[in-house]
């Protein structure tokens, strides 16, 4: 009878207790619930440099998206690109990347190189995905544009310091793992405290004490009970309540993140695959465009100056002396035009380094077949470049290459093919010089594209019927144009120029020799006693069959264009 009221004041202890312990846990569900953004700041201190490099690290810190906030005075840029080619780009200048987070979410990790105080403007380059352009402040949402590793490179032009001003804000880590136990925990306690004031109750007012018939004590007992199972019964759907507050609280969190002061630096991401196409699809359009548009602006001036941003090598050298011998000669048949609007099909390389090549099949206006573009980027801050045009053969079908970046190998290297790229290409120059080259059955063409069988007729006629002259005829490979790209069957495509010569020389005192209109614009007359060259570019492409192959290689585009002719 004695500890009766103990357990009384138990039992509302354990009441309160539960209820103060249930109200702690639902409170880290709602008022005392975590921010679901974080925003941490570049310090104001930070040195200045021509070029901030952003970790693609940053991106996958705590998971979603991030924003990211700059202001600076006048213009400015953020560009996207892969690690190594912003690397690539930034080189030996100074710069500041931001790498990770303070520990307690506050402030951005700032690291600084020294190093050259200005750098070209970045803007434009072919090696970003895309750009954004702002005047004063920029809010930007980061999201990748394709699978793997991309970082930011933040600058002005290249002279004035990168904005500092950047704030960048997180998805935040909201889970409360305290707050589902505290929860049940407190509606057990409260239960506790219920079943104990009921033991308590029954207690005090006796059981089988004398007070009554035992029938009217069996009727107490059994009010008793009654009430004592609804008791139980509410305190219960109290549990089950709780319980269900917390699992739908849960079912609502955001997934665990790291919290902000968890991670002084930036956690890894996902690693950039190995061998990623060093063009997306859309990097290639609008770079396509460019060299189109720039071919049709040298085309239509004929002005090769027109041309320099955007074509070099060989097909700068023939279309420039295209427009010089155009000039002269309205007859003289313009190169093929450069179109972007049908675009058949790319090859990208998934070779890193520079040089980078890559192929464009196109078909527009003005193209009586396909046509094959060779683009080359010589260095990370000079763009891509329109090296070769090569209208394909009739009826010859290009080969499958895959489209989502495919292995460049070394003109030398033979592995997994029949002949490496330099064989081929000294082997199609044999072929075009000799009527009995031993290539004469390795290397074929198809019946509706008598390029070989053309330039070898040419060669003979030309011979035959110089009653005046000793004719020769050279085809020499110009071995640092040679790219090798590997099909999907094993096999290889092989680009590159041979410079076609002829040469001629009288063969007496007093005889003449007379030459084309053509080579006339380029040699300043049309006769010589002592001799002239002329000189063509030929454009090829061969597909080599895979090492133990019993098939042939073939001729898959050719074209050549006069690109020089001088006396003796």
């Amino acid at each position: 009878m004695i500890g009766v009221p103990l357990r009384l004041k138990t039992a509302v202890a354990l009441v309160l207790l539960g209820l103060l312990t249930l109200l702690a846990g639902i409170g880290q569900k709602t008022i005392w619930a975590p921010s679901e953004t974080f925003t941490a700041s570049a310090p104001a201190d930070s040195e200045a440099a021509p070029l901030t490099v952003i970790d693609g690290n940053l991106r996958t810190l705590h998971g979603g998206t991030v924003k990211i906030n700059i202001e600076g005075d006048g213009n400015f840029l953020l560009a996207a690109g892969r690690p190594d080619d912003v690397d690539a780009w930034v080189g030996q200048t100074a710069h500041n990347t931001v790498t990770g987070v303070s520990e307690d979410g506050k402030a951005l990790q700032v690291e600084h190189a020294d190093g050259e105080a200005t750098t070209p403007s970045p803007a434009g380059s072919d090696l970003w995905v895309s750009t954004e352009n702002a005047s004063g402040q920029l809010e930007y949402s980061w999201t990748p544009p394709a699978d793997g590793d991309w970082t930011l490179l933040l600058a002005s032009d290249g002279t004035k310091p990168a904005p500092a001003s950047i704030s960048m804000t997180f998805p935040n880590d909201t889970s409360t793992p305290w707050a589902i136990p505290l929860m049940v925990l407190g509606s057990l306690l409260i239960l506790g405290g219920i079943v104990l004031a009921l033991l308590s109750v029954r207690k005090r007012n006796g059981d089988g004490d004398g007070q009554g018939s035992g029938f009217a004590q069996r009727a107490r007992a059994r009010t008793e009970a009654r009430s004592s199972s609804r008791v139980t019964m509410v305190a219960a759907g109290v549990v089950a309540a709780a319980v269900v507050a917390g699992t739908g609280a849960a079912a609502n969190a955001t997934s665990p993140a790291p919290s902000p002061g968890s991670s002084s630096t930036a956690s890894p991401a996902a690693q950039e695959p190995s061998g990623a196409p060093v063009l997306l699809d859309a990097q290639f359009r609008r770079i396509l465009e460019q060299v189109s548009s720039a071919a049709d602006a040298g085309d239509a001036a004929k002005d090769g100056a027109k041309l320099a941003d955007r074509v070099g090598g060989t097909e700068l050298e023939v279309r420039t002396q295209n427009y010089k011998i155009r000039s002269q000669v309205g007859s003289y048949e313009a190169r093929m035009p450069v179109r972007s609007t049908k675009l058949l099909t790319t090859v990208v390389t998934s070779n890193r380094e520079w040089p980078r090549s890559v192929l464009a099949v196109t078909q527009g206006e003005g193209n009586v077949v396909p046509q094959l573009l060779t683009l080359v980027q010589a260095s990370p801050r000079e763009n891509y470049k329109l090296v070769e045009t090569n209208p394909l053969q009739p009826g010859t079908t290009f080969p499958t290459i895959n489209r989502d970046g495919t292995e460049t190998l070394a003109a030398a290297d033979k592995t997994g093919l029949l002949y490496s790229g330099e064989e081929a290409m000294s082997g199609l120059a044999d072929r075009l010089t000799s009527a009995e080259s031993a290539f004469k059955d390795k290397l074929v063409e198809g019946e509706s594209s008598p390029y070989i069988a053309d330039t070898l007729s040419y060669q003979a006629e030309v011979v035959k019927a110089g009653e005046n002259g000793n004719f020769s005829f050279t085809h020499k490979v110009v071995p640092e144009s040679t790219v090798v790209f590997r099909t999907a069957d094993g096999g290889a495509l092989v680009l590159g120029r041979i410079n076609f010569g002829f040469e001629g020389t009288p063969k007496a005192a007093g005889d003449k020799l007379t030459i084309g209109d053509d080579a006339a614009a380029l040699a300043g007359g049309k006769e010589t006693t002592t001799g002239m060259v002329l000189n063509f570019a030929e454009s090829v492409a061969v597909y080599v069959p895979p090492a133990g192959s019993t098939d042939p290689m073939k001729l898959v585009a050719a074209t050549r264009g006069l690109v020089g002719a001088s006396f003796k």
